[in-house]
């Protein structure tokens, strides 16, 4: 199973400006999570920091029980291969054909035999539905394909947590539902904890079994997703559901004489507070033939644990999502 991550009292600023502070919650182990917020909300920022690349100045991100904000170099090497990440861009050597590119952490971090590289670096490549492309350079393939070479290379050392920065940026609707699709079922083989730092609203709402926020410099809330898409809150409903009626402006937000416009707007009754409400959808299910996904109990378990502290509307809400989610996906 995935390692468990704890984050606590994490605070990152760049000189004067603040980018988020007393940011804490806990990735559950092998569950597949997200973070969500408006551009410039530094959730990238936020995944540089959890693995080390950037220093915050306050606060602890601990994994299996080492501190990454404050442990030895050496230390923070080993903890380093827990992780596989994969960055926006896919982060592709140019040079290198995509065969070369996943074997680059085997050849770097382990002193495995061309023999066994090569039997991983297939598996991988087949897991992510890239067989037969070994040859291929990255500017001969398309975006997606790119971020499933990305992706490949992350999980070649087989990591207990992958983190993936936007991994639907630059990507139509039907290649961001393909790689959607892999990272639920990647969670399925691997019982691996993943965080998914994203904008993209139905992804947010289809695939990830816990959901946080970021805005105006704090994390707004974390929890399983049923409380999430469930929530009141006025920042999480409008983003969940991309209304432009809420906190959130063209700039990270609103200044209170805009919100308090819109407030006389709603109570004038010009839009009906159940348009408003947005669900739980079903949540994306594995493939055909692979094995049920263990978070998914895992994740209903702890939800139950919390009905009584819901609101009587979102306990409701959570009751039929538990109920009705399907088992798994159809062939195709």
């Amino acid at each position: 199973m995935g390692a468990e991550v704890v984050i606590e009292g994490l605070s990152k600023s760049f000189g004067p400006q603040t980018i988020w502070r007393d940011v804490g919650f806990t990735l559950p182990q092998g569950e597949v999570s997200a973070l969500l917020g408006p551009s410039g909300t530094g959730k990238s920022v936020f995944l540089k920091s959890m693995i080390g690349l950037l220093k915050p100045e306050n606060g602890r991100c601990l994994v299996n029980g080492v501190d990454i904000c404050s442990c030895s170099e050496h230390e923070l090497y080993e903890i380093r291969k827990l992780f596989g990440v994969l960055f926006q861009d896919g982060a592709l050597f140019g040079s290198m054909d995509l065969f070369d590119n996943v074997a680059f952490p085997l050849r770097e971090h382990t002193r495995k035999t061309e023999a066994e590289i090569r039997r991983i670096v297939l598996e991988r490549m087949e897991m992510v539905g890239l067989s037969g492309a070994e040859d291929k350079l990255p500017g001969e393939i398309s975006g997606g394909m790119r971020k499933r070479a990305g992706l490949a290379r992350a999980l070649v050392l087989d990591p207990q947590i992958i983190l993936c920065d936007e991994p639907d940026s630059g990507l139509d609707p039907v290649r961001t539902a393909y790689l959607s699709q892999l990272l639920i079922d990647i969670n399925a083989h691997l019982d691996a904890t993943i965080l998914i730092v994203t904008h993209n609203i139905n992804l947010a709402r289809t695939v990830p079994d816990n959901l946080g926020m970021l805005f105006r410099r704090e994390l707004v809330l974390f929890g399983p997703r049923e409380v999430l898409l469930t929530s009141e809150d006025p920042v999480v409903a409008q983003f969940l559901s991309g209304d432009k009626t809420g906190p959130i402006g063209m700039s990270e937000e609103k200044d209170q004489a805009s919100i308090d416009r819109e407030r006389q707007w709603l109570a004038s009754g010009q839009i009906a507070a159940e348009q408003r409400v947005v669900g739980v959808p079903p949540q994306l299910p594995v493939s055909a033939g692979l094995p049920e996904r263990q978070a998914v109990q895992r994740r209903k378990n702890r939800v139950m644990g919390m009905l009584d502290q819901l609101p009587p509307a979102a306990r409701d809400s959570v009751l039929r999502s538990i109920n009705d989610q399907p088992a798994a996906a159809p062939g195709r």
